[in-house]
């Protein structure tokens, strides 16, 4: 009987403990977090000057804005272009350094640069290579060829494309090394012996089990793609040639015109368009589980 009563007093004291030490992240989460998020969505119902309450008008504004169908269908096209090209590249290499017996970490060494080159260093490079006087066109005059304004004509987004792929492939490829760290070896052994070919194994054994390494990194993929605001705006400003004019470069426009009620709009719907996507894959995920 005494020692149920002191479990029983034990069990809220732990409990207790649980709930100080969460304390702090949780006050930092919903002051910092949640409350900006509601503050955003009540906003999109105002109107900049006055919170005058606006009803959806503010939203229709937004979806009959050309700039915003502009923007957004360069930020959709440059996310299902980015994300399947770097989840698939990532994978293939990281598979392949990971047979390698020598040089693995040298390799990776190399990819993992970019993670540590600073974004204006990025921008340096891109200017020696694609500004109109850079060395890609020294060199098709060279050949005789006519130079390119790369930055102002549809190799832009492209040019966006390798910025992105470029800056992430190592980060990813850190992801999908611990995914494959986590394959048991028996596994792979048991496949050599029933005579399984390589394409076999990769087929068979390693992508069924990087099935949850792989919706971490999709979604991961998929929020950098919101992350590249910084090197196409310090490349082209904030007027950039019409390939790659996305959502990050009318948000900042609209701040600098002080439209928060279109911003506030804008991004509540951008904000819902993401977590569907995410919701989509992760049932497409757990239905085929």
């Amino acid at each position: 009987m005494r020692k149920t009563v002191k479990q029983k007093l034990r069990y809220p004291k732990s409990q207790y403990a649980a709930w100080a030490f969460l304390l702090p992240n949780l006050l930092g989460v919903l002051v910092f977090t949640m409350m900006p998020m509601l503050r955003v969505l009540f906003s999109s119902f105002q109107s900049a000057v006055g919170g005058r309450w606006m009803g959806l008008q503010n939203y229709l504004s937004v979806l009959q804005n050309s700039a915003f169908q502009t923007a957004l269908r360069n930020t959709a096209r440059f996310t299902f272009v980015c994300v399947p090209i770097l989840v698939s590249l990532s994978l293939l290499l990281t598979v392949w350094l990971h047979g390698l017996v020598r040089g693995r970490g040298t390799f990776m060494s190399v990819y993992l640069l970019p993670m540590a080159v600073p974004v204006a260093s990025v921008v340096l490079v891109w200017k020696v290579f694609f500004h109109r006087n850079g060395l890609i066109n020294a060199f098709l005059m060279l050949l005789g060829r006519n130079t390119i304004d790369w930055m102002d004509s549809g190799a832009a987004f492209w040019m966006l494309v390798l910025s992105y792929l470029w800056k992430n492939l190592g980060y990813t490829m850190v992801l999908w090394t611990a995914g494959l760290e986590g394959i048991p070896a028996n596994v792979y052994e048991a496949a050599q012996m029933d005579g399984a070919t390589g394409l076999q194994t990769f087929l068979y054994v390693t992508l069924p089990n990087l099935r949850g390494s792989a919706y971490t990194i999709m979604v991961l993929s998929l929020l950098n793609t919101f992350k590249v605001f910084r090197e196409a705006w310090l490349v082209a400003g904030d007027y950039p040639h019409e390939s790659m004019y996305l959502l990050q470069h009318l948000y900042n426009n609209w701040f600098q015109a002080l439209d928060y009620d279109k911003i506030a709009a804008a991004s509540v719907m951008t904000s819902a368009v993401v977590f569907l996507l995410i919701g989509l894959l992760r049932r497409a995920w757990d239905r085929e589980d």
